[in-house]
């Protein structure tokens, strides 16, 4: 009988470990999160950029998109998680590539992780998240913004969608020309062991 209880008590405390290990923090709504997105220039990417980085270089028609993300102070450090900003062309459900940020690197990373591709699992808005597949092969199919330190905001970041000349269908790109009604942007929480809290779909 004894043998029962410890059974039970363990199974119990397996499945309330797990809810607590998943169980967000807090909800999008303690961050109050704004943001923006418009078209601009070199020129006007250099000044939101300011002295912090450098837009990305851009000939004939590229296009440049300037994002702003915004939110209060999170009750609670990120404590080895964190944001990831994904910027998302829904026509081909891929990032872009090359990113200028007004953050130091220790604070907003740029980049991609496998693990990420549980945030397409979960929501089926944002599998422009995950990796590209190719019959069983994955590929990485562009960039997300990784926010490492909870008081980076204002974030402010350059996105270039370059233009190519003659696309190749087998392997899609976030390029241009794009339209604002093509892009989606989100902010996602995720735990220090990969968990997803929540994504929030901020325009798009």
């Amino acid at each position: 009988m004894a043998t029962i209880s410890a059974v039970i008590l363990a199974a119990v405390s397996v499945v309330g470990w797990r809810w607590w290990h998943n169980h967000p923090p807090y909800g999008p709504e303690a961050l109050a999160v704004t943001s923006s997105l418009r078209f601009v220039s070199y020129d006007e990417a250099e000044a939101a950029l300011g002295e912090a980085a450098h837009a990305p270089v851009t000939y004939g028609r590229d296009q440049l998109v300037l994002g702003r993300v915004s939110w209060q102070t999170p009750p609670k450090p990120l404590d080895g998680g964190y944001f990831a900003v994904f910027l998302i062309d829904k026509r081909t459900n891929h990032k872009p590539e090359v990113f200028g940020v007004a953050a130091p690197q220790s604070a907003v990373g740029i980049g991609s992780a496998g693990i990420e591709n549980r945030i397409a699992e979960r929501y089926s808005w944002l599998r422009g998240a995950g990796d590209a597949t190719f019959g069983d092969e994955y590929r990485s199919n562009g960039n997300r913004l990784h926010v490492a330190d909870e008081k980076a905001a204002p974030l402010t970041f350059v996105a270039l969608f370059p233009y190519v000349e003659e696309p190749d269908p087998e392997l899609p790109r976030a390029t241009a020309p794009v339209a604002m009604s093509d892009l989606l942007l989100a902010l996602v929480y995720m735990g220090e062991d990969g968990q997803v809290y929540w994504a929030q779909r901020l325009q798009g």
